[in-house]
């Protein structure tokens, strides 16, 4: 049996250090000339922590609001060529130009490129924020064409690292009832089309399977998020017959994020306060996520689709957890249960 082969990486967003507040960040972004040196010290201890916990295809450091992000940008006009679409020379993802030195280092200490994804939210995540339904189409495909844009800058600006996976971030498919199907495919084909065109893998990361099956019709996106950690009977409505008909393929979730569920939980059993109690939060990643049970849903997953798994890695962005040492113990946990899974199969 030929012996499987996955890529790690995470979906990006991650904890700010002690200190650091969000209030910080959105004046930095807004002025990055003028806090360059320190948001760019910010970015790569967070990318290196990432690389340190064995994260072969580490997402930038997510610290933006993922929305506003894009928005402010395309519904600047001065940044516009019509509405919501933005000027190729402006869709820039600024955190990228931090990594130049980072990469730079990578490359003379390892001897090759390093390899980064990118995660950029999508137009359909972007077009139900900004506007109700009906859906019209002329302003879905500039969003869509614009979030184009900003992959395509990533990728021909970048010098030191290669962008290697570029990631629409559709959260509300299929969870946000105002979501229909119209408009879709040809949003997420104009999004991913540059990246599918360049060979870089291109995945979607949703949070429910429901429009999977009009996910397999874009032929741009090729690899197909699931959060399945978290939910794992949420693989049971993936049909495999379906990825190999039209050549898709799977980033499983095999690490869970949902650190409040997960406390909630934990707090009613053993009548702790995981937030306030020194300690618990650690308890709980361990029990949660600890390398065994890593290595048990990967074990599982890849006994029902093999091949047809391309990615894995924790279920969603980090963001949420109240320190970047328990981001990181995730991380570093999920780094050893597959290590543990490969072993196995030797």
């Amino acid at each position: 049996m030929t012996r499987p082969k996955f890529f790690y990486d995470d979906i990006g967003s991650y904890p700010l250090p002690d200190g650091v507040t969000k209030d910080w960040i959105k004046a930095a972004f807004t002025d990055v000339e003028s806090h360059r040196n320190k948001l760019y010290e910010l970015l790569r201890d967070a990318l290196q922590q990432k690389l340190n916990a064995g994260v072969e295809v580490p997402t930038y450091p997510q610290f933006q609001d993922m929305i506003t992000q894009f928005t402010e940008l395309i519904m600047d006009g001065e940044r516009t060529e019509a509405p919501l679409l933005i000027r190729e020379e402006e869709a820039k993802i600024h955190e990228l130009a931090a990594f130049e030195e980072l990469a730079k280092d990578y490359k003379e200490k390892k001897g090759k490129k390093l390899k980064l994804r990118i995660c950029v939210t999508g137009p359909i995540e972007l077009y139900y924020k900004l506007f109700p339904p009906p859906v019209y189409t002329d302003i879905l495909s500039n969003i869509a064409t614009s979030i184009g844009r900003f992959i395509k800058h990533a990728v021909e600006e970048a010098k030191n690292f290669d962008v290697v996976c570029v990631s629409l971030d559709e959260p509300s498919m299929g969870l946000d009832p105002r979501i229909e199907e119209e408009g879709i495919i040809t949003a997420l084909e104009l999004a991913s089309g540059y990246a599918y065109q360049q060979g870089i893998d291109t995945q979607i990361h949703l949070h429910s399977p429901i429009f999977y099956e009009t996910v397999c019709q874009v032929e741009g996106v090729t690899v197909i998020g699931m959060e399945s950690a978290a939910q794992p009977a949420l693989l049971k409505l993936v049909d495999k017959r379906q990825l190999e008909q039209y050549d898709k393929f799977l980033r499983i979730g095999i690490a869970r994020t949902d650190i409040l569920s997960m406390a909630a939980a934990y707090d009613e059993l053993h009548h702790t306060n995981a937030f306030r109690d020194k300690g618990v939060l650690e308890v709980i990643i361990a029990d949660q996520n600890s390398p065994e049970l890593v290595t048990k849903r990967l074990k599982k997953a890849s006994a029902v689709f093999g091949a047809r798994i391309k990615y894995v890695g924790p279920d969603c962005g980090l963001g949420s957890f109240p320190t970047q040492k328990l981001a990181y113990m995730v991380l570093k946990n999920t780094a050893t249960g597959i290590k543990a899974f490969y072993s196995s199969t030797k």
